[in-house]
């Protein structure tokens, strides 16, 4: 990167700033006239005034302006118009120089971005053990946002403002030169203290970046370790940790603010005596006939006109010495060593073939930062049409050679080839696309399932489909990257490469996807997940279509004698016992958060329809005995005790707030309930269900007024709230509710025993019956994973990768110690099915247990970073060395 912010801009904006500068210098005539032109008006005015009081107006002498002689009123008009004109002119000068600048800073902010995540995805693994992400992501954001403003002003400012500062000073120095250096007298102290004062307020700006990144370093760990913080009664020492940085901050910042308001003090205090002497000087020059009242006039304007931009130049020398500051720290950060060579992961071969030959270690070797040695000359070589398995106990280095084969680190000497092709010099679309790896921590990204599963395919923007709209505003948007310094990647084209994964179209991948999870174990999760998913019936009407004869199959299914007890439907006319208060007033599911169940006691529109069918009260009876009956319940019951678990709408934290509000106010004294009381109990009723908490308090009166209730909801519902609610309809696809609540269309009623399987095992019956298990496969590729993959369980997340890896047809796939996850059998058939995948291509398995590297062609023992055996598993089981000894201890 450039060494300074100077040279980064000149660089990419030589163009814009020249332009700028030009506008900023035809600026300045116009400027100047428009302090001119006040002194010319005030002293016709001053000469017509005392020609009037001489009662000779008609002697008046006539005055010309561009060539036409003009009498004393016509002029006075003519001056005011050219002076508007000039006021608007030079008001177009400086709105288009502040746009021009900002939209400048703003394209230069965003190539510095760009370049600054471009180096974080070419740093080596090991910066990501100096640097973490809490000092990463402030840098690229928050930290550059101040460099984008200075670029737009870098050149221009000092010009710009210089400009509007001469311009006055030369006006005054014009009309008097004792009035201009009055004006400028106090500026050689405010140059020589402000600096001062400046640098010392830079080298604390310094100190509470890197400070505020350890704090952000910090928040990140705790987030990360919040398990272990809990686990061990840690969270005081990590809040006295905290209250000691907030403290180092506080500090800083403090005497940060004490210099800066220091400084504005003195500048201010300084300003305030240019008036003075502009008033005492400039009144004595008029007494004695030197100044004209109307130059003097102008010049106090023009002194007015003075403070704004030497202000502007001081904040610009504060403003360049901290994005000088801000930039050379992010350069240091983002310059760490071994860094990729851009052109490696930018430029793509015009073909890529497959990889062929012999896989050649050379006495590689790895000293980590803290100069350890992990890797020490190992030196091995095996074909890509074999099977290899790497063996070692804890620590020996088999994971780093693992991770060397990837290219994921770099050896810090000797060299691994690939059919005669250094490793090191293959370019990133060759190794990403044609070497397949899993490691131990395989990251999942906060996307769907889909998104996850085909990551490894999306190279490059291969298909774009627009409608001629947005095709327009897409090309619009590539051509305002490309001018910010980005290249034109649409992220919004279809990126998925069918011939990586042996497809051409989305169908045949979609098929290919199914077999790869087959494979490794993943498709009836994948089909369960898609159970629980929805779908958007106006962008997928057949497959909408299709679950409503599900539903129909479904209830024919659940009409029989011994199942209808499993399931209670949803009927208009019914109560449904086995469902919420909430959920029946509603009969339908909630989009977004203006009717979820928890919030339906602060809803001013349920309010009022229960006010309707005068049920408040009733509501308000009910809430206090649940109240009343938990409280008695519960109160000798430990936190955790399996009843909660059965009241599901009351936890153990929430008994103290009850039992206080039980002794404030009795059951005959509702009405003079505190809001927040109120509110409490009116929401206890609304998670009340009546088969599965047995209080008795939603009779059949009770129900017949909640179904009136419901009537009204939906019939009086306002336009505003239209869409916040998907009523349930036997004859129409619930949009907001998951498939398997659409197939179900009811609730599971409580008490059955092994309902809940018996029912899933029906719409699994149902499904498989309509042919929709690939179906619903696919709408479970819309699975949102959630951050770093946390909705999947941990064996979940690793078949994922796998999966992934394998979908893009690898020559070399390396599985590097990513089977420790599963169960023994489990990793026997997932390894089982891997090696009949990889048939004829090559498989590295870096082995956690040297029992599975039973069938494979090679296999590398690893100790102390070395390769100590070679050989096969029969002849080194035999042997009596390192990798017998591995064996036994398995």
């Amino acid at each position: 990167m450039e060494s300074s912010i100077f040279r980064f801009a000149l660089k990419y904006s030589l163009r814009q700033q020249i332009i700028l500068l030009v506008v900023t210098l035809i600026s300045f005539p116009f400027l100047y006239y428009s302090y001119e032109l006040p002194k010319l008006i005030v002293n016709h005015i001053k000469d017509v005034g005392e020609h009037v009081l001489d009662n000779d107006l008609e002697s008046y002498p006539l005055k010309a302006i561009s060539t036409l002689d003009l009498e004393a009123l016509p002029y006075l008009l003519a001056l005011c118009v050219v002076y508007l004109f000039l006021v608007i002119v030079s008001g177009g000068f400086k709105y288009f120089i502040n746009v021009y600048k900002g939209q400048l800073g703003e394209r230069m902010l965003r190539r510095l971005r760009y370049r600054l995540y471009s180096r974080v995805l070419r740093f080596p693994l090991p910066q990501f053990r100096k640097v973490s992400q809490g000092e990463i992501i402030p840098m690229v954001t928050a930290e550059v946002e101040p460099l984008g403003g200075f670029i737009g002003d870098v050149f221009v400012q000092p010009l710009f403002q210089g400009g509007l500062l001469l311009v006055p000073l030369v006006f005054i120095l014009v009309q008097d030169p004792i009035l201009g250096l009055t004006a400028i007298a106090l500026y050689p102290l405010q140059m020589y203290v402000i600096p001062k004062l400046q640098r010392r307020v830079n080298l604390l700006a310094k100190e509470r970046v890197r400070v505020v990144r350890k704090l952000s370093d910090r928040i990140g760990e705790t987030v990360s370790g919040i398990q272990e913080i809990h686990a061990n009664d840690a969270s005081n020492a990590a809040r006295a940790d905290f209250i000691e940085r907030l403290g180092t901050i506080y500090g800083i910042r403090y005497r940060i603010y004490r210099l800066k308001f220091f400084a504005k003090y003195l500048n201010n205090s300084i300003d305030k005596l240019t008036p003075f002497f502009f008033y005492s000087i400039g009144g004595y020059l008029v007494f004695q006939g030197r100044l004209d009242l109307g130059a003097l006039v102008a010049v106090i304007a023009a002194q007015k006109d003075l403070g704004y931009p030497w202000k502007e130049l001081l904040a610009y020398y504060q403003q360049q010495a901290d994005a000088r500051i801000k930039y050379d720290q992010v350069v240091e950060q983002f310059q760490p060593p071994e860094l990729m060579d851009e052109a490696l992961q930018t430029v793509e071969p015009a073909t890529i073939e497959p990889l062929s030959g012999d896989v050649v270690v050379t006495r590689i070797n790895l000293v980590d930062e803290a100069k350890v040695r992990i890797v020490s000359g190992a030196s091995f070589q095996f074909s890509l049409g074999q099977h290899v398995a790497l063996v070692g106990g804890g620590g020996s280095g088999k994971e780093e050679i693992g991770q060397i084969l990837a290219r994921l680190l770099n050896p810090t000497d000797g060299q691994v080839s690939i059919g005669g092709q250094r490793l090191e010099n293959l370019p990133e679309a060759v190794v990403g696309r044609r070497i397949g790896y899993v490691g131990q921590t395989s990251y999942l990204f906060s996307a769907s399932l889909g998104e996850n599963l085909f990551f490894g395919l999306g190279h490059r923007p291969l298909r774009k489909d627009y409608e001629p709209e947005k095709a327009a505003a897409r090309e619009a948007a590539m051509a305002e990257a490309v001018r910010g310094g980005n290249p034109a990647l649409d992220v919004e084209a279809d990126w998925i490469d069918f011939e990586s994964a042996g497809a051409s179209s989305m169908a045949e991948l979609t098929e290919k996807a199914f077999d790869i999870l087959r494979l490794v174990g993943l498709d009836e999760d994948t089909y369960q997940l898609g159970r629980q998913c929805t779908i958007d019936p106006a962008e997928n009407p057949g497959l909408a279509n299709v679950i409503l004869k599900a539903r129909a199959a479904m209830r024919e299914q659940l009409s029989s004698d011994n199942l209808a007890q499993l399931v209670e439907p949803f009927d208009t006319e019914r109560y449904n016992l086995n469902a919420t208060t909430g959920e029946n007033l509603l009969f339908g599911t909630p989009v977004g958060p203006t009717f979820q169940i928890d919030r339906l006691a602060e809803n001013d529109y349920i309010l009022e329809t229960l006010e309707k069918v005068e049920l408040v009260d009733d509501m308000l009876s009910i809430g206090w005995q649940i109240a009343d009956t938990m409280v008695e319940l519960f109160s000798d019951l430990q936190p955790g005790h399996e009843i909660f678990e059965q009241f599901s709408f009351i936890d153990a934290d929430d008994l103290p707030e009850l039992q206080a509000l039980r002794g404030r106010v009795g059951q005959d004294k509702l009405d003079t309930l505190k809001p927040e009381d109120r509110r409490l109990l009116l929401s206890l009723p609304f998670k009340l269900i009546p088969a599965r908490h047995r209080l008795g308090l939603i009779d059949e009166s009770m129900q017949q007024r909640l179904l009136e209730a419901r009537a009204l909801f939906a019939k009086d519902l306002p336009s505003r709230l239209h869409g916040t609610v998907e009523f349930f309809d036997p004859e129409s696809y619930n949009a907001a509710a998951t498939l398997q609540d659409n197939i179900l269309f009811g609730k599971l009623a409580y008490g059955q025993a092994g309902a809940e399987a018996r029912v899933s095992g029906l719409i699994n019956e149902v499904l498989d019956d309509l042919d929709l298990r690939s179906t619903v496969m696919e709408v479970g590729f819309s699975y949102q994973v959630g951050i770093a993959g946390s909705r999947l369980n941990t064996p979940q997340r690793r078949k994922l990768a796998i999966a992934r890896a394998l979908l893009k047809r690898p020559d070399i796939l390396i599985m590097n110690d990513s089977l420790a996850v599963f169960d023994g059998a489990t990793q026997q058939q997932v390894l089982a099915n891997l090696r009949s995948e990889m048939q004829g291509r090559c498989l590295v398995a870096v082995l956690h247990r040297a029992s599975l590297a039973q069938g494979f062609d090679r296999i590398f023992v690893v100790q102390g970073g070395r390769i100590v055996e070679d050989g096969g598993f029969d002849d080194l089981n035999g042997a009596g060395g390192p990798f017998q000894e591995l064996l036994s201890s398995d």
